[in-house]
């Protein structure tokens, strides 16, 4: 016998969705909601706004959690380019030169409503998207840029001397700079530039500024 939750989980069949094309709908509606109502948003109220059975959701992701894993993967995963951390590396080219072609690539894959948002939610509910993004961030980027300037300036490497947390602050600070640009435009929703290549580039260029001045005294060993 048929009940009318079936009934109602039947109805989308119609239009002969296949199952693959019917989980990624619900991936991506999943996307927008998450975007706009945070990690507190119910599955519930997902499959209201989709039109679908609560159950059917479940049918796909056994889930909320693998729902939101699936949602990591698809806009964060997916959107890091294995060409970075070989950038990052390239010493055929000024570090300066290599940070600035990282983040005029980063700005144009990462500067998107949902993504921005989806990551703000995560860390303040304590959804482990964030922190397990800025790892891959500090592993391919932040640490390797640390390395690099050093290699830049002739100072010792890090099986000398292992890096200080004052060094990755200060590559820290240049990747909060340019993203800040992203949480004015998408959470704060405030004026900012349309065009950001030379925003990004004055960024980087202002940083090199002092971190060549500053890299030896952060480097310096501490008796």
């Amino acid at each position: 016998m048929t009940t009318s939750e079936d009934a109602a989980d039947i109805r989308p069949r119609r239009r002969n969705m296949r199952a693959p094309e019917r989980e990624q709908a619900i991936l991506n509606e999943a996307i927008r909601f998450f975007a706009e109502h945070g990690f507190e948003g119910q599955t519930r109220e997902l499959a209201k706004r989709m039109g679908i059975t609560h159950s059917a959701i479940y049918r796909h992701f056994p889930s909320k959690e693998a729902l939101i894993e699936r949602v990591y993967q698809h806009v964060y995963l997916s959107r890091w380019q294995a060409s970075w951390a070989p950038l990052i590396a390239d010493r055929s080219r000024p570090l300066e030169t290599r940070l600035t072609q990282f983040y005029l690539d980063y700005v144009a894959r990462v500067f998107d409503h949902d993504w921005v948002r989806i990551f703000v939610f995560s860390g303040l509910r304590a959804v482990d998207i964030t922190g397990r993004y800025l790892d891959i961030v500090r592993r391919e980027i932040i640490e390797p840029a640390c390395l690099e300037l050093r290699a830049e300036l002739g100072l010792p490497g890090a099986a000398e001397q292992p890096l200080t947390e004052r060094e990755t602050e200060m590559f820290w600070g240049l990747h909060g700079r340019i993203f800040y640009i992203a949480i004015r435009r998408y959470v704060y929703q405030t004026p900012t530039p349309h065009r950001l290549d030379d925003i990004v580039a004055d960024a980087v260029r202002g940083f090199f500024i002092g971190a060549r001045q500053m890299a030896p005294d952060l480097v310096r060993r501490e008796d």
